[in-house]
């Protein structure tokens, strides 16, 4: 082993090792090992950023935008109104999730769960159903359906990529199909049949809603209140009833973590309540109480708002204003006292005139925090949900975490299920711009046809041009970007939003890497002691743990890094057995794809943590023996498809 082979080996080693602890987004990491790669030579600086200009990075760029216009044109979700039966569980569940697998085949597979989502929790809520029993399955579905063709997912078209540089040539759209239809087909029979026993119950049958957790809020005691003058243990031991607890309190704006139980309440202290969604509106009632978001915000509160990051870095709160505490100093001038309520009305009409124009109809509404949100990391305070859209942050639902913060001041994390309350125009505004799936019912605006038919017309267009090998994949779908412009099926301010920018850094950062691989030869390394040691040149078994491997890698990391990581090895491997090299690349595209046994190995398992009420562990149980139904039913159809 020379030095360049220790040295990519020990930049791939830290990559890796980064990617599992989660610490920092995966296109960080990745941009990270690419400096470090031309910092110390393995690059060359002129081929640092080829990448961006790999047909693989470019096709899942335009595969993005025009999976966009399938959603929001309402032609996905036209199609999914009508081709889900009205009765029947189980029938209804296959057929979800087989149309979850088929959509995930030719546009975002992300997308795809999104767009059904909905009506998964709508299934459950009408067939009695656990959500999760409903939503598990959904989400495997989309990430199967997705290896079925070039363009279904990105390891796909990264191992393509990876083919094409060997001089052998692309794979084709439907090259995938053989083997990922024969594994989509039995995973989809297998997740909808076992769902009932293997996926953990989190939910009651005769719950109308779905299981998110608990929520985390925060109540305000008004004057009138049941709560004001009782005792902490008094307050508790009547939430007990509603299987709602205490965590904490807010008095003149200091936040009290550990309250005691013989602390009186009074008039204008806030409490921070955990609750089931179910029990949260009956503990309110009972003690007569208010959720403190849904309070109307002084113009205090609106000028604290406005300067939120000053705020936060201060670490104070002007709650005690939007709560209708008294004011420090008493007012005694008449006169200054005619001029306050006269500025006070002036000011009263200036902020109803500036309120943001929706409708009068007000609703609450739980959202889910995708993984991409552009929310992540940010507050309610941070982005004034109050004043640019008219909207109130009732409670958050997070697994395994209670925050010790303002609710208006916690940091929104994938996954989280937030309850707002505002207008249906403005949440729906809200979720589209942030990227945030509703879970209730939506109101939906009614679908423009015409653009939904070219919406259509241009995506199969795209895939003709690119399954018929008249156009390179790249050159198609990005032909295909191009008419979404011309006919306007996406405003032009807002085609490039549709693009997941940290998977396109993800995919270029890591091409170089990749490449680094296989000129020092650590990729050949790294094949040759696979061999010697474990598979001791039998090529079956090389290629059975080629895709196990890339398997469990995935589970914990990108699915698209851990297809650049292990293209090189798998090429390496086969070149050294003298086999046929396509085999072991196909093994690297299923084995990137199936990522079942943890919530962080693929972005559809960690967009149903929330709403299915799941915990880590959860997946395992389905997961496991599904990736054991994969690699069952995935080497005999590689031997037969691509044989060695």
């Amino acid at each position: 082993m020379d030095a360049s082979q220790q040295l990519i080996l020990l930049i791939l080693g830290c990559t890796i090792a980064l990617f599992l602890w989660g610490r920092w987004r995966h296109d960080v990491v990745a941009l990270a090992a690419l400096m470090a790669c031309v910092l110390t030579g393995l690059t060359p600086a002129a081929d640092a950023f080829v990448g961006f200009g790999h047909p693989a990075v470019i096709t899942v760029a335009a595969v993005l935008i025009l999976s966009q216009g399938l959603q929001t044109t309402g032609a996905v979700e036209a199609l999914a109104q009508r081709a889900l039966p009205k009765r029947g569980g189980l029938l209804s569940l296959a057929v979800l999730t087989l149309l979850g697998a088929c959509l995930s085949a030719f546009m975002n597979n992300v997308g795809a769960m999104a767009l059904l989502m909905p009506l998964a929790l709508q299934l459950s809520a009408r067939e009695g159903l656990p959500p999760g029993r409903v939503l598990m399955p959904l989400a495997f579905g989309t990430i199967l359906g997705g290896m079925t063709t070039l363009i279904g997912t990105p390891p796909n078209l990264i191992v393509a990529g990876f083919r094409a540089r060997q001089d052998l040539g692309s794979f084709g759209m439907f090259d995938f199909t053989p083997v990922g239809l024969s594994v989509a087909l039995g995973g989809v029979i297998f997740v909808v049949c076992t769902a009932r026993w293997l996926v953990p119950k989190r939910a009651q049958p005769d719950v109308g809603s779905f299981d998110t957790g608990t929520y985390l809020t925060e109540v305000h005691i008004d004057a009138d209140s049941k709560a004001d003058g009782k005792t902490l243990a008094e307050v508790e031991q009547l939430l007990e009833d509603n299987d709602a607890q205490i965590v904490g309190m807010v008095r003149n704006d200091f936040r009290v973590t550990a309250p005691q139980p013989r602390r009186v309440l009074r008039a204008g202290d806030i409490l921070v309540i955990e609750a089931e969604p179910e029990g949260l509106g009956a503990s309110l009632t009972r003690l007569g109480l208010k959720l403190e978001e849904a309070v109307a915000p002084s113009n205090q509160e609106k000028t604290d708002e406005d300067s939120a990051d000053a705020e936060k870095a201060a670490s104070a709160d002007q709650d005690s204003a939007a709560a209708g505490a008294e004011p420090s100093q008493p007012v005694t001038d008449p006169a200054g006292e005619q001029n306050s309520e006269a500025d006070k009305a002036k000011e009263q009409q200036k902020e109803k005139d500036s309120k943001p124009s929706f409708s009068d109809e007000i609703t609450v509404q739980e959202l889910a925090v995708q993984p991409s949100a552009s929310i992540l990391g940010r507050s309610a305070s941070d982005i004034q949900l109050r004043t640019r859209f008219g909207i109130n942050l009732l409670a958050i639902s997070r697994q395994g975490h209670r925050s010790i913060r303002r609710l208006r001041w916690t940091d929104i994390q994938a996954g989280d299920v937030l309850l707002l309350q505002g207008s249906p125009e403005a949440i729906s505004g809200f979720a589209s711009e942030y990227g945030c799936v509703p879970l209730a019912p939506r109101s939906i605006l009614i679908p423009d046809r015409r653009k939904a038919l070219y919406a259509v017309s241009i995506m199969l267009g795209a895939i003709a041009l690119a399954a018929f090998g008249i156009l390179p994949a790249a050159v198609a779908f990005m032909a295909g970007v191009l008419g979404y412009m011309l006919t306007r099926v996406i405003p032009l301010r807002r085609i490039y939003e549709a693009v997941d920018w940290p998977i396109i850094v993800l995919l270029a950062a890591l091409m170089p890497l990749a490449a680094a691989m296989a000129d020092t030869g650590a990729a050949d390394l790294l094949a040759q002691t696979l061999l010697q040691h474990f598979a001791q040149g039998n090529a079956i078994i090389a290629l059975t743990l080629m895709l196990i491997v890339t398997m469990t890698l995935s589970d914990f990391m990108n699915n698209a890094a851990t297809a650049a990581v292990m293209c090189p090895i798998a090429l390496s491997v086969a070149s050294q057995l003298g086999v046929n090299p396509d085999s072991f690349l196909m093994a690297v595209a299923i084995g990137a794809s199936c990522a079942f046994l943890t919530p962080i190995g693929h972005q559809n398992n960690t967009l149903i943590l929330g709403p299915g009420g799941f915990r880590f562990g959860d997946y395992w149980r389905l997961g496991l023996p599904l990736e054991i139904l994969v690699v069952l039913i995935s080497i005999p159809m590689l031997l037969w498809a691509w044989p060695l």
